[in-house]
């Protein structure tokens, strides 16, 4: 069996394509945040190999690095992290307004 299963995620509120449609844009978010990091682990390089992976492992997320972004999603919408809302777009619970505006402005465009 998935866990966590469909009417745990949407919570009886949302269909699945709604569900969908926010997952793939949570993933999106998560998928940003470590190409960011990654690009910043980079910029610390300094040409030793054991000094640069040392950086890269305390610049860059383990969990980014270690698991789908998708899964990641799934977790943090559950976890409530990351909410639905009506109009499609993926929030953070505790995010301030700049940080969804992005996510707001995509789902604008694409209507």
């Amino acid at each position: 069996m998935i866990f966590p299963t469909i009417s745990n995620l949407t919570k009886d509120q949302f269909n699945r394509y709604q569900l969908a449609i926010a997952t793939a844009k949570c993933a999106r978010i998560i998928t940003d945040e470590y190409v960011e990091q990654r690009r910043e682990a980079d910029k610390n390089t300094t040409g030793n190999r054991d000094v640069d992976r040392a950086n890269a492992e305390a610049i860059v997320n383990s969990d980014y690095r270690d698991k789908k972004a998708v899964k990641l999603a799934i977790d943090k919408i559950y976890a409530g992290e990351y909410e639905i809302v009506e109009d499609d777009t993926v929030k953070a619970a505790e995010a301030p307004a700049e940080e969804t505006a992005p996510a707001e402005e995509a789902a604008s465009d694409a209507e």
